[in-house]
């Protein structure tokens, strides 16, 4: 009986519902490495500690303020490196690589090799809000668990459709390439990041697939592959593409939207020319 009076009481100050503005403001205060914060749950807000020593007695000795989730400089690099391992870019990725492998000023050279290639920084913070989210809400379900209430969900991993979102895909004329299709993709500035092109005949032949280094491993293929085979599935053709064997890992994608492979292609290469 006794332990269960305790546990209203408990449940009196420290139940409190978990909002976007207060997930907000925890992350907030959680990378703020100069102060000391502490929740206040009855008022669903974050505080210093300063501000607890000024309140009343009564309102400061009561069980309604607990501590936010752990977060120092280990965890900010571990993210960094987890980012970075999944970062599908090779030339981003060896160049962050690098910046966690030395020996001082990694936080700074991680943020300025990041500012070379805006559309990746999108992408890092956007992951970056992503996780510190289920750090937050991992720390919310261990006091549900306690309340005795049932846990929250959490955000999905996936959040490459937001970074896709800063491109446009446009068709264009390309009298070089000779070919009948031609689609760009553009980021939010007007620039060029990618092209695909194809030429008519028996079948729908794919011809060019190119993204800029910058801007690799963001899914900009894919999205002009599915643009391009919906004017295929408009002239009701069939699609034919050669991968070289260097990017063989987008054979997947393929994979993904219907194709089968029909050949295989050999090549022997002059040995005066190795």
């Amino acid at each position: 009986m006794l332990y269960f009076f305790y546990f209203l009481c408990y449940n009196e100050f420290m139940k409190f519902e978990l909002d976007e503005i207060l997930i907000d403001d925890i992350i907030f205060h959680m990378e703020d490495q100069d102060g000391i914060y502490i929740l206040d749950t009855q008022e669903g807000q974050v505080i210093t500690d300063i501000e607890l020593m000024d309140m009343d007695e009564d309102d400061s000795d009561s069980e309604r303020f607990i501590d936010l989730p752990e977060w120092g400089p280990n965890d900010g690099f571990r993210l960094m490196e987890k980012f970075t391992a999944g970062l599908k870019n090779p030339v981003a990725r060896q160049e962050l690589s690098d910046a966690l492998n030395r020996n001082k000023g990694v936080f700074r050279a991680f943020k300025n090799i990041l500012e070379q290639y805006p559309e990746i920084e999108k992408h890092w913070f956007k992951f970056k809000e992503q996780q510190m989210k289920k750090e937050v809400i991992l720390w919310y379900n261990a006091l549900r668990e306690e309340w005795g209430l049932a846990p929250v969900g959490s955000e999905p991993d996936d959040n490459s459709s937001l970074v896709l979102e800063d491109f446009v895909i446009k068709e264009k004329t390309d009298d070089s390439l000779h070919c009948d299709f031609c689609y760009i993709a553009e980021n939010a500035a007007g620039e060029f990041t990618g092209k695909i092109a194809a030429v008519k005949k028996e079948n729908m032949e794919i011809i060019l697939l190119e993204v800029k280094p910058e801007y690799r491993g963001l899914g900009i293929a894919k999205m002009l592959l599915a643009k391009m085979l919906e004017k295929a599935d408009e002239l009701k053709q069939n699609v034919i593409i050669d991968i070289p064997d260097e990017i063989e890992f987008f054979s997947r994608a393929l994979h993904l939207e219907g194709f089968k492979p029909c050949v295989q292609r050999f090549i022997r290469k002059c040995p005066s020319t190795k």
